[in-house]
């Protein structure tokens, strides 16, 4: 369910990084390390859209501090260094942007 996505490729965490609603996105989180193996919960950190954006892009463009944080802190917990490093730090988009990218773009220097 979790991994299911709207035809735009969005699953249930990446609309609730991009519209910055934190209660949402902690109560998706929740379901998920209930409901998920590691293996599906890692799929659901580094799912990408149809334009290539993963949660923390769509949190990163839109300047949704608290939101980043916690993808950033359950990417630390459930994915390997080389992952967050390789797949979530540095992913890019369809355009060839990442998550900084969209943020230093947008203005949002605390994110």
């Amino acid at each position: 369910m979790l991994l299911a996505t709207d035809n735009a490729g969005m699953t249930a965490l990446h609309e609730a990084a991009y519209r910055g609603n934190l209660d949402v996105f902690l109560k998706v989180w929740k379901w998920a390390e209930k409901k998920l193996t590691k293996e599906e919960i890692n799929k659901l950190l580094l799912a990408t859209d149809n334009v290539g954006m993963t949660a923390l892009h769509q949190s990163a463009c839109k300047g949704n501090l608290d939101v980043l944080l916690k993808v950033w802190e359950w990417a630390e917990q459930k994915l390997t260094t080389e992952k967050i490093n390789k797949t979530l730090l540095l992913a890019t988009d369809n355009e060839g942007w990442t998550a900084w990218h969209y943020a230093a773009h947008e203005g949002y220097l605390d994110t």
